[in-house]
């Protein structure tokens, strides 16, 4: 009985990903835009403060390094 219903809600998922309505499939091109606009905006905190950035993590792991 157990297989049965597994095996049921398999098919059923199945046909719904094969129909394209299944909800978890999700929207690729705003996740795409999403992707797009965290990496722009990681460039453009780096490019300007790339030079601070590297000398705080320096010092962040040197003393971490140092400490023991």
């Amino acid at each position: 009985m157990r297989a049965h219903a597994f095996l049921m809600a398999a098919l059923t998922a199945l046909t719904a990903r094969s129909r394209g309505d299944d909800p978890e499939r999700g929207d690729v091109p705003g996740w795409v835009m999403i992707t797009v606009m965290t990496a722009a905006l990681v460039l453009a905190i780096l490019v300007p403060f790339r030079a601070a950035i590297v000398d705080a993590v320096q010092n962040a792991l040197s003393s971490v390094t140092s400490a023991g």
